[in-house]
Order: structure tokens, then C-alpha cells, then sequence
């Protein structure tokens, strides 16, 4: 299993110090023979929190807003992170976020069995973004709490999963995605929600 070791900050987080986190940039289109756009993604955790930040680039962000709702970032340019309780995938948290900050969190159970109406509680998830000269950044934060109350940090360790969808062409509500990922899952199709697209993340 492919692992990222996240490295501890001592005190105030009112400023991330995101130069000391290991760089993550093995991303993948594992469905297709191409180089993907850069992408990056770093994290970092101190006595409370989880950190998280994507890098993105991409020349032309396209973002589906109507009634300004969750489910509307299926249909935008995205990052995602899943994270795994049990092997099997009896039960894994999802957050998929959009350049705007909005955030489709959902409870998942294998097979893509989803509980959109779950929400991480807000006062345990923090979600910014910034436009960039050539794309955007996403900053994330999740306390470290909520994460071992859900079954996913056990000890020193959680399993999850990096993933983009590059929103290629947008008409209307309907979105052309290209998939990109950590880990290669070795799926015919493209596909997410199953044990092979995890990794490891070690809190060091």
C-alpha cells in the first residue's frame, strides 16, 4: 500500500508552515495515456487538527452554480479525499470540494451506496479556497477528534484516498470529467469507491 507520512507542527495553526509538509505530486490518469495538469497535495497535524492543501492547475476552472446546493459539485471542477473505516468498505466518508469552497460530503457504503443527506459537522470541518494565476488552491482542516469518532484514525494511521476531477467541458449541468488519482486502482473505468484507490497516511 502506497503510504504519506504527515509531519506534526507545534503551536499556533494561524499559520500553516505548508513549506515543512512532504509534497505529494504522484498523480495519475489511470484510465488513460496522458500526463495529467500538476497537481499537488500536502498535509500537516498538530495536537488538534488535520491540515490538508491541493495546488491545482487548470487554465479555464468551470464550476456548475444554480441554486448553489451540495450536489452541485458533481457537476464542477474538483478534489477529493475518501477516507476508509474497514477494509471492506462497509462504511467510508467522502468529501468532494470545488474551487468555490462548497463541499459534497456524504456517508458511503460499498457498493456506492450513498448518504448525501450525512454531513461532516461544521464546527469540524474547514474548507477555503483561493483562485491562482493558473488555477486554485483548496485549504482544508478537520479536527482530529472527529476523525477517530468516525472510525477513521485509529492510533497513528488512516486510510485515504486522493483523487481530482478535472472538469474538461461544461454545458449547462452537464460536466465532462477527466479522472485523476493518487493510487492506480486497477479498474476497468474509471472508479473511485473501492479498497485498491486507498493509501496510507501515517501521522508521524
Amino acid at each position: 500500500m502506497s503510504t504519506y507520512k504527515v509531519k506534526k507542527i507545534e503551536g499556533s495553526s494561524v499559520d500553516i508552515p505548508w513549506e515543512s509538509a512532504k509534497v505529494l505530486e504522484d498523480f495519475s490518469y489511470p484510465w488513460e495515456d496522458d500526463t495529467p495538469p500538476a497537481l499537488s497535495f500536502r498535509a500537516l497535524y498538530d495536537a488538534d487538527k488535520f491540515y490538508f492543501k491541493y495546488e491545482v492547475e487548470d487554465a479555464r476552472v468551470l464550476t456548475y452554480v444554480d441554486t448553489n446546493d451540495k450536489m452541485e459539485v458533481v457537476n464542477s471542477e474538483r478534489v477529493e479525499i475518501f477516507f476508509q473505516v474497514d477494509e471492506k468498505l462497509e462504511t467510508y466518508y467522502c468529501l468532494e470540494m470545488d474551487p468555490l469552497a462548497r463541499v459534497l460530503d456524504y456517508k458511503a457504503a460499498h457498493y456506492r451506496n450513498m448518504t448525501f443527506d450525512w454531513e461532516w459537522p461544521d464546527k469540524d470541518l474547514v474548507v477555503e479556497t483561493e483562485k491562482t494565476a493558473n488555477g486554485y488552491e483548496l485549504e482544508g482542516s478537520i479536527t482530529l477528534q472527529s476523525l477517530r469518532d468516525l472510525g477513521i484514525l485509529k492510533g497513528n494511521t488512516m486510510n485515504a484516498g486522493l483523487y481530482r476531477g478535472e472538469c474538461v467541458k461544461l454545458e449547462g449541468d452537464k460536466a465532462t470529467l477527466r479522472w485523476i488519482s493518487w493510487i492506480d486502482p486497477k479498474t476497468p473505468e474509471p472508479d473511485f469507491h473501492v479498497a485498491s484507490s486507498f493509501g496510507e497516511f501515517i501521522l508521524e
